[in-house]
């Protein structure tokens, strides 16, 4: 009789709660997609509710909400989160936006002052933003030389350091990752003076700080001595290395550094890498990468393009531009054999390694590589599965930053409580449209991205004054990043 009494007495509770959940009205729903998430696993169908920056439910259930996006026969996955860009404009980043990408850090070349770049983006950018420290900009500064027509030329890119500029530029680089920088960035191809001493001085900062070497190690096509130059630091110091963009460095002897990768990640040094989806690179005319140019037969000369015009060097236009400095897209110099091979490797990120605009133009790698990755070699050349694909742009690259930021640990996942993050794509329609004569063509088949609950692209156009843009930065004057 007592359990029949208080039986009756809550049931009325019980009911309300019910009805009082079937109410609730989200900010926004995201309506009968394929719910895709890379970590657990899951794949079905369902509806999505987001309330504020996150998300709140992912059911079966009928849901309402003040908006709602429609994503029948679309996925709904993880927004895509990109370690390696370059040129972090208002104009790049809409450009990223069409691609899916709802996270783009400039973690290669890093920023010379982390302070002042992210006050410059807080409130008014429309996807995550993050940098890493930048050892060029420091090096230069702790050696005194002076900014000529790019970041990475001139004399002191050349000359090793003295053991008191080495001090100075440890220094540096601490400050910067104690206001938060997301890692130090580092490009040793560039800066040819770099010495073992120094490289030791710099990982060292960077174990101190939990933070991550993002490195752009030396072009070596007879053996692995330039990976092992980085891995023996890594490994001496236990700090975290990231190798990036393999397919450019290691072109057609990528899959040889990337078995080194793996053995040393056996070994236990927390080694990660990266590839964009082209078999084509893209850099600057002034680097000291040619500073031999002049040897350079005539036929690889013309397979060079000028980004800002679009057309093919001669010997004549490349001494015209050397000296004044501007953007090149590279020949050819591996095989698309290469590129598919990295792709589909489960342990190999992928990043786009977006460039600068010129005149409004640059590589098209700033506009389709992660259209193409999930259109080109998941559907047409079915190379890897929509969910590994998935993986490699979300979970992986959150992983990567999260012992730095925890906060990492709430994105590249479709989960309750992760951040809202999401992107809604037609996997029959999706493919890259940018080429290399005419690379402003945003990716087709995007349908909707949300960033930190914001609907910032509604039926594959930009919603105005979206600024849903979050900093994704180390806790400031942290030792560890926290």
């Amino acid at each position: 009789m007592l359990i029949d009494a208080m039986r009756n007495r809550f049931l009325p509770l019980i009911a309300l709660a019910l009805s009082s959940c079937s109410t609730v009205t989200y900010d926004v729903v995201i309506r009968g997609g394929r719910v895709m998430d890379p970590e657990s696993g899951l794949d079905a169908v369902r509806n999505v509710g987001i309330q504020g920056r996150g998300i709140a439910a992912i059911t079966e259930d009928d849901i309402s909400g003040r908006q709602t996006l429609e994503a029948a026969s679309r996925v709904v996955s993880p927004g895509f989160i990109d370690l390696h860009q370059h040129g972090d404009s208002a104009e790049v980043y809409r450009a990223k936006i069409h691609d899916g990408v709802t996270s783009a850090l400039e973690l290669e070349l890093g920023v010379e002052d982390v302070e002042a770049w992210y006050r410059e983006r807080e409130g008014k950018t429309i996807l995550n933003f993050g940098a890493a420290v930048s050892h060029p900009d420091h090096r230069r500064l702790a050696m005194g030389g002076k900014l000529l027509k790019s970041r990475l030329s001139g004399d002191w890119a050349v000359a090793p350091m003295t053991a008191e500029q080495i001090a100075a530029l440890a220094q540096r680089l601490s400050q910067g990752l104690a206001h938060g920088a997301a890692g130090i960035g580092m490009l040793i191809a560039y800066t040819p003076g770099t010495t073992a001493e120094e490289l030791d001085a710099v990982f060292r900062v960077a174990k101190e700080h939990n933070a991550a070497a993002y490195v752009h190690i030396r072009t070596n096509r007879k053996d692995d001595r330039s990976l092992q130059e980085v891995l023996a630091p890594a490994r001496r110091h236990g700090t975290q290395l990231h190798v990036v963009h393999l397919n450019s460095t290691g072109q057609d002897r990528a899959m040889d550094l990337l078995a080194r990768i793996r053995a040393a990640q056996a070994e236990g040094i927390d080694v990660t890498t990266e590839s964009y989806p082209y078999n084509r690179g893209s850099t600057t005319i002034d680097s000291h990468a040619f500073d031999d140019w002049q040897k350079m037969p005539d036929k690889e000369i013309g397979e060079y393009i000028w980004v800002e015009t679009g057309e093919n060097l001669t010997r004549e236009t490349f001494a015209k531009f050397k000296p004044t400095g501007g953007l090149i897209i590279s020949p050819a110099s591996y095989s698309e054999e290469s590129v598919r091979k990295l792709v589909a490797d489960p342990i190999v990120m992928v990043a786009s390694d977006g460039m600068w605009l010129t005149n409004g133009k640059a590589h098209p790698r700033t506009w389709g590589s992660y259209a193409r990755v999930l259109g080109h070699y998941v559907r047409d050349q079915k190379v890897l599965s929509l969910m590994d694909a998935l993986r490699k742009m979300t979970l992986l690259p959150a992983n990567r930053l999260s012992q730095r930021i925890p906060g990492m640990k709430k994105k590249g996942r479709l989960q309750v409580d992760a951040d809202a993050d999401l992107v809604v794509f037609d996997p029959a329609a999706i493919i890259d449209k940018a080429t290399y004569q005419n690379p402003v063509q945003n990716s087709a088949g995007i349908n909707h991205v949300v960033v930190n609950g914001v609907v910032t692209l509604r039926d594959g156009s930009i919603v105005d004054g979206a600024a849903g843009g979050k900093a994704i930065r180390a806790a400031v004057g942290s030792r560890n990043g926290g």
